[in-house]
């Protein structure tokens, strides 16, 4: 198993880490994980701490941009997996392929918009739905943890379809 990158930063498990303390740590490691630093050590020594070099350029990567630290801690759960098929909730479903229907037949810069900001609007919905969810995350015990990650993978999935929606209106708009 990787070392988890919150654990690599000794910070807590959270959605919302504090931004100037992420960064913080990444110069602070990024310092002390210096290959000049090692020139004169083995080369056992030397692979290593490059080996961390990499490791805290990743961590930073990905804690310090909300999509990626969202599916990151997903992932540490064995919430999001590769080819996994989610269960969506059907009202959602049905609201996206009526989307998708109506993406179809667009013949007018009119129509797109609409469809546009409707998407827009269920995109600001999942979020707000999101913060939600993540706000409080780091208070709550091992039980409540857990069913909070499942309804947040749930909107995780929602996002992900609805970015292939915003995909397909990107195609459009540029077509008419």
């Amino acid at each position: 198993m990787m070392i988890n990158y919150f654990d690599f930063y000794a910070i807590p498990q959270s959605f919302n880490p504090d931004g100037a303390l992420l960064k913080k740590k990444f110069y602070e490691l990024s310092k002390q994980y210096h290959p000049d630093f090692y020139a004169n050590e083995s080369e056992e020594k030397q692979q290593e701490i490059l080996e961390l070099s990499t490791l805290n350029n990743k961590a930073y990567q990905t804690l310090s941009v909300p999509q990626k630290r969202l599916e990151y801690i997903l992932r540490l759960h064995d919430l999001v997996a590769d080819g996994a098929k989610p269960q969506l909730p059907a009202d959602f479903l049905m609201e996206m392929m009526d989307i998708n229907e109506r993406i179809m037949e667009v013949d007018s810069a009119g129509d797109l918009a609409h469809i546009t900001a409707e998407v827009l609007a269920v995109e600001g919905d999942i979020n707000e739905e999101l913060n939600g969810l993540t706000s409080d995350y780091e208070q709550l015990d091992d039980t409540a943890k857990e069913s909070r990650l499942n309804d947040v993978a749930n909107i995780y999935y929602r996002q992900k379809y609805l970015l292939r929606i915003k995909e397909s209106l990107e195609t459009i708009s540029s077509r008419l």
